[in-house]
C-alpha cells in the first residue's frame, strides 16, 4: 500500500489495516478503532481513507455517511493520486461512487477489483454487503464464488469467505450447499457470526426452526454478545420462537436485546425491532395485547433519528413502528416527505429508484393495512411481491411484507388469492406452523370446518418440537449473563493476520 511511510511507522499502519480487515470479517466493534489508528499513523494512505468511507456507509446511517463523505472529499481534494497504485485508485473510485449515491455501481466497481485482485478481502467483504443492501442474490453468491479458487484454503480468511458464500447460496435457494459452506465456516472459526447467520438463514428458509433453536443455543457464547451481529442473530432466534408459537419468549428476546433501551439504537437494530413487532401486529388482537406499550419507545427512537431519504428499507420499518404505536400521521408525514423527494430527478441515486418503485408503495400498503383498508393493501402489494428484493434485505426480512399481503388477502376475503399465496408458502415450507394456521383460517372462511381442524392439528404438531427446544433453553437474560457471554478470542492470536503480516488483503 502507498502512503504508509517507511520503517516502523509503515509496519504499524499495515498491521492496523490487517487488524481492521479481520475485525470487519468477524463483526467486531473495534474495527473503527483500528481504521482510526491506521489513519493517524499514515494519514496519507488511501486505503485507510477508503476503509473509513466504507465504514461510514455500511451501517445505512445517514449522518455517518454524510460525515464520512465530508472527510473523504477533503482527502481527495488534497491527495496526489499519482503515487497511488491502480488498485487503490479503483477503491477510491468505488468509495466515491457509493458516497455519491450509486450503490449498485459501487458494487460493480468492487467486483471489477476482485476480478484483478481476487484476494482483496476488503473489496469482497464490502461488495458482499452491498449485494445484501441491494437485494442482489445472484451477486451475493457469485461475487464470492468467483474469487474462491484464487485462495489457499489454509488462509485464515478463507473461512469467513465460506460463510459469505453460504449466505449467497441461501439467498439464491441452494439450501443444501449453503448449509454445507456456512457450517464449514463455523467449524473453522466458531465465532464467525456471519457464518452462523448464514446457517440460521438456511434453517429458517427450510422451516427447520426447532433445529435452529438448538443450533443457536449450542453456540450462544460465540454469537450472543460483543459483536455487531448479536442483535440481528437474536432477531433470528425470535423468529424461530414465533414459528413455535411462543409469544412470551419472543417478547423476552425483544426486551433483552431489541428494545431501543437495550440496543444502541442504530438503524439496522431498530429495523429488526420493528420487523419483529410487526409480525406480532399481524397476528391479531391477542398478540397486540401481549406487545402492550412496546411500540411507543420504538416509534420514539425512529422519530428521534430525523432521517431523511437515505435507505428505503429503513423507511418501511420506521413506518411499521409509527403504525404499531398508533401514530398514523407520522407515518403519513414520512411518506409525504419521500414522495416529494422521489418526484425530483436524481439519476444514478440507487435509493431514489428503491424509494419510488418499492419503498413508497410498501409504506402506503402498510398504512392502508393499519387503517383497515385491506383491499387497498392487496392492490398495492400484489404487483410488487416478485420485486421486493430490489429494495434490499433478505428473504427472511422481506417476509414481513409478504405476510402483510397474506393477512390482507384473508381479511379482505380475497379467498382465491389467499389460497394461491398460502399454497405457494405451504409447498415451499410445508413444516411452517404459520403457513398451516393460515390455511386453517382460509378453510374457516370457506366453511370447511374439517379441513380447518386438520390444518390446526398439523400446525400444533409441527410447533411441538420447537416448543420442546425452547423449554430446555436458557432465557435471553440467562444467556446474556456475564458468565455466559464473552468476546471472541483476540484476532491476532487466532488468525495471525496482523501478527504475521498481510495475506494479500
Amino acid at each position: 500500500m502507498s502512503g504508509l511511510g517507511s520503517g516502523e511507522g509503515g509496519a504499524e499502519a499495515a498491521a492496523w489495516y490487517e487488524s481492521a480487515v479481520d475485525s470487519l470479517l468477524f463483526f467486531r466493534g473495534d474495527v473503527a478503532e483500528s481504521v482510526g489508528a491506521m489513519r493517524r499513523v499514515a494519514p496519507g494512505a488511501p486505503m485507510g481513507q477508503v476503509f473509513a468511507a466504507y465504514l461510514g456507509l455500511l451501517g445505512t446511517e445517514q449522518t455517518q455517511a454524510a460525515a464520512a463523505g465530508e472527510e473523504f472529499a477533503r482527502f481527495r481534494a488534497e491527495a496526489d493520486n499519482s503515487g497511488f497504485t491502480e488498485r487503490e485508485r479503483a477503491h477510491l473510485c468505488a468509495a466515491s461512487v457509493w458516497l455519491g449515491g450509486d450503490v449498485e455501481r459501487a458494487g460493480e466497481l468492487l467486483r471489477e477489483i476482485n476480478v484483478c485482485w481476487p484476494r482483496d478481502t476488503l473489496a469482497l467483504t464490502v461488495g458482499h454487503q452491498i449485494d445484501f443492501f441491494t437485494g442482489n442474490a445472484a451477486s451475493l453468491r457469485d461475487r464470492i464464488a468467483g474469487a474462491l479458487t484464487a485462495w489457499d484454503e489454509d488462509d485464515p480468511h478463507y473461512g469467513p469467505l465460506l460463510g459469505m458464500f453460504g449466505f449467497g447460496l441461501e439467498e439464491s435457494g441452494h439450501y443444501t450447499r449453503a448449509e454445507e459452506m456456512a457450517s464449514a465456516a463455523v467449524e473453522r472459526q466458531p465465532y464467525d457470526v456471519w457464518g452462523i447467520h448464514a446457517v440460521v438463514h438456511t434453517l429458517e428458509m427450510q422451516g427447520r426452526f426447532a433445529e435452529g433453536i438448538r443450533y443457536l443455543d449450542a453456540r450462544t457464547p460465540d454469537w450472543g454478545a460483543n459483536n455487531m451481529m448479536a442483535v440481528h442473530n437474536w432477531w433470528h432466534y425470535a423468529l424461530y420462537a414465533l414459528e413455535a408459537g411462543d409469544t412470551g419468549r419472543v417478547l423476552e428476546i425483544y426486551d433483552a436485546v431489541l428494545d431501543p433501551a437495550s440496543s444502541a439504537g442504530l438503524a439496522l437494530e431498530l429495523l429488526d425491532a420493528a420487523a419483529l413487532l410487526w409480525r406480532l401486529y399481524l397476528e391479531g388482537e391477542e398478540a397486540r395485547r401481549a406487545v402492550g406499550d412496546r411500540w411507543g419507545p420504538l416509534a420514539d427512537a425512529w422519530a428521534a433519528r430525523g432521517d431523511g431519504p437515505h435507505y428505503a428499507f429503513n423507511d418501511t420499518h420506521a413506518v411499521m413502528a409509527y403504525l404499531g404505536a398508533g401514530r398514523v400521521r407520522e407515518a403519513e408525514a414520512l411518506v409525504a416527505d419521500r414522495t416529494e423527494w422521489a418526484a425530483r430527478p436524481l439519476p444514478g441515486v440507487t435509493n431514489h429508484t428503491m424509494t419510488a418503485e418499492i419503498g413508497l408503495p410498501v409504506c402506503r400498503a402498510l398504512i392502508a393495512f393499519a387503517r383497515g383498508r385491506y383491499e387497498e393493501t392487496v392492490d398495492l402489494l400484489l404487483p410488487l411481491r416478485g420485486r421486493l428484493h430490489t429494495f434490499g434485505g433478505s428473504h427472511a426480512q422481506r417476509d414481513a411484507v409478504q405476510r402483510t399481503l397474506v393477512e390482507a388477502a384473508l381479511r379482505a376475503r380475497r379467498c382465491e388469492l389467499a389460497r394461491t399465496l398460502l399454497s405457494e408458502r405451504l409447498n415451499l415450507r410445508p413444516t411452517s406452523p404459520y403457513n398451516w394456521l393460515g390455511q386453517a383460517r382460509l378453510a374457516d372462511e370457506l366453511g370447511r370446518a374439517a379441513l380447518a381442524a386438520t390444518a390446526r392439528t398439523k400446525a400444533a404438531d409441527l410447533a411441538a418440537p420447537g416448543q420442546k427446544a425452547l423449554a430446555g433453553a436458557a432465557t435471553p437474560a440467562e444467556a446474556l449473563a456475564p458468565a455466559g457471554a464473552h468476546a471472541p478470542p483476540d484476532a491476532h492470536a487466532t488468525t495471525g493476520t496482523a501478527a504475521t503480516g498481510p495475506s494479500q488483503d
